[in-house]
């Protein structure tokens, strides 16, 4: 920390760490572990606030201090964050997580159990349901696998999110 810098209060490194997941709050990099970075310079601002600050792996903390990775890409992974965390549950933004770091990927199988959570990404138009080749194996009158696909809207925002483009 810079000399005459004020420590980050715990709290606000807390909300920072729990937005992020305590990961990379860049998409395509998700890695731990990560420190808090400042999208405004501190040295500009001279202050902490919930909306400036950004956890960040080590690596892409460096990029981002070098340039390699732009202000306003940084403010739009803030942004974009903010929506999906206000929007979508852990296992949904997991799920797009595993479709931004596979882009060819189009497909999921997942548990029949959890439909429930994986509500908004379908209500949403992001995933559909998709008939499953073979025999299914069905417990309690429901199937215990689904196989879901990315949606072109779905693909549309995966892109945007991993691009640093505004999400809708």
């Amino acid at each position: 920390m810079p000399a005459g810098r004020p420590a980050i209060p715990r709290e606000l490194e807390r909300q920072v760490l729990v937005e992020a997941g305590h990961r990379c709050a860049i998409p395509t990099c998700r890695q731990v572990p990560v420190e808090l970075a400042h999208i405004e310079p501190w040295s500009k601002v001279q202050e902490h606030t919930f909306g400036n600050i950004i956890a960040l792996c080590p690596t892409c903390h460096t990029r981002f201090d070098r340039g390699d990775i732009d202000r306003k890409a940084m403010l739009q992974y803030k942004a974009n964050l903010a929506l999906l965390n206000s929007r979508y549950g852990d296992l949904e933004r997991r799920i797009l997580t595993a479709f931004a770091e596979n882009p060819a990927a189009n497909q999921i199988d997942l548990h029949g159990s959890l439909n429930i959570l994986i509500s908004y990404l379908v209500r949403d138009g992001l995933l559909v349901k998709i008939p499953r080749p073979g025999a299914q194996v069905q417990m309690f009158g429901m199937d215990v696998m689904e196989r879901y696909a990315l949606t072109e809207s779905g693909r549309q925002l995966v892109t945007k999110w991993t691009g640093a483009v505004p999400l809708e």
